[in-house]
């Protein structure tokens, strides 16, 4: 996926469902070098991880 997309995504006030290996994330940060993306896992908050926005997925 690329920036645009990621950041309209992030200020969408829909729920958009995107992926990261299949499993469904929650987007936290887009990253100022407009590559990385900070995310969680839909169930649990505390599990944070740093991801490459291209490997990312919007599930439609």
């Amino acid at each position: 996926m690329d920036t645009k997309r990621i950041k309209q995504i992030v200020s969408s006030p829909k729920e958009i469902e995107v992926t990261y290996n299949g499993v469904s994330v929650w987007i936290d940060q887009i990253h100022e070098n407009g590559e990385l993306a900070t995310v969680h896992l839909r169930r649990s908050l505390e599990e944070r991880s740093e991801v490459n926005i291209a490997e990312l997925k919007e599930e439609v």
